[in-house]
């Protein structure tokens, strides 16, 4: 099995809805576009990953939204190294389809107070249901690891609460760990690097906003 040396996530750049929540009322989430100053922030991150990377060849997966594909072209990586698939598991969490900024205001109230995790927002899914794709992905990414020609390197481009759900779903943290955990910001890489071990480790811990409350020892 020839397994990557390192799996990179990254985050989308800032998009015109990060910017201004009213315009989720007009236009389709998938559907907006980075900002000039999320343009920015991801040919910074290309550059990092550039360096990264390197000549050595690339397997990348891209979430179905517009934002995440921006995100991608700036990065300016070399197309004759780069293996690139549209993967719609790694999708935005749903929130329903057009959106009122006051209903979703109250269920972001909601969600804090039930929890990120199991909180459905109406029409759309909650933390658990992403959890569940992120899942069914992993196991697709594991099978193509079998292949002997796979390349050294994975870059998932995607989003913040994907970001971590796939981090809890590989390291296997508990729920309470999940809800502690803030999303990185517009334009931030994750790397899960393959150690002298034979384990892959997280290169930066995502930063925690409360201290984990666990049901019980699994936590």
């Amino acid at each position: 099995m020839a397994r990557p040396r390192r799996i990179v996530l990254v985050r989308h750049g800032e998009s015109v809805g990060n910017a201004d929540d009213t315009v989720y009322e007009r236009e389709p989430d998938h559907s907006l576009p980075l900002t000039a100053a999320g343009l920015a922030q991801a040919a910074e991150t290309g550059a990092r990953l550039r360096e990264l990377f390197g000549r050595e060849r690339v397997s990348v997966y891209v979430s179905p939204y517009r934002r995440t594909h921006e995100t991608f072209r700036a990065f300016g990586l070399d197309p004759g190294l780069v293996r690139i698939r549209e993967e719609p598991r790694l999708r935005e969490q749903d929130w329903g389809n057009w959106q009122d900024r006051e209903d979703v205001r109250l269920q972001k109230a909601y969600r804090d107070a039930y929890g990120h995790f199991f909180y459905r927002f109406a029409q759309g899914e909650s933390g658990a249901d992403v959890y569940d794709r992120v899942g069914a992905f992993l196991e697709s990414l594991h099978r193509s690891f079998a292949a002997p020609d796979h390349p050294p390197n994975v870059l998932l481009v995607t989003h913040g609460l994907t970001m971590r759900l796939f981090c809890m779903r590989w390291f296997h943290w508990s729920v309470a760990e999940f809800e502690s955990l803030s999303n990185p910001a517009n334009g931030e890489t994750r790397t899960l690097q393959l150690g002298e071990d034979g384990r892959y480790h997280l290169d930066r811990p995502f930063e925690r906003w409360r201290t984990p409350e666990p049901y019980g020892a699994t936590g």
